[in-house]
């Protein structure tokens, strides 16, 4: 879970493709993820980095790519 992280660490994690923030989030199945703060490589679409041991895997060949609503920069809400 992210709140294992420490907070030094958690501010530097980016997006190791867009280099743009990470949000906490949680994906359908109810899980922790980091989901990127904007669209990252298609309008309308961010990717999600699950957690494993609660270490987040930032490879991007194994992040979920999601549809949002709203698209662009921002929050996905």
């Amino acid at each position: 879970m992210s709140s294992t992280i420490e907070p030094w660490l958690r501010e530097i994690l980016r997006c190791p493709v867009g280099g743009h923030p990470l949000l906490d989030e949680v994906d359908a199945a109810g899980e922790p993820v980091l989901m990127c703060d904007r669209d990252c490589g298609a309008p309308g679409t961010r990717r999600q980095y699950r957690f494993a041991d609660g270490i987040p895997v930032l490879l991007p060949e194994q992040a979920a790519v999601v549809a949002v609503e709203g698209g662009e920069d921002g929050p996905a809400y």
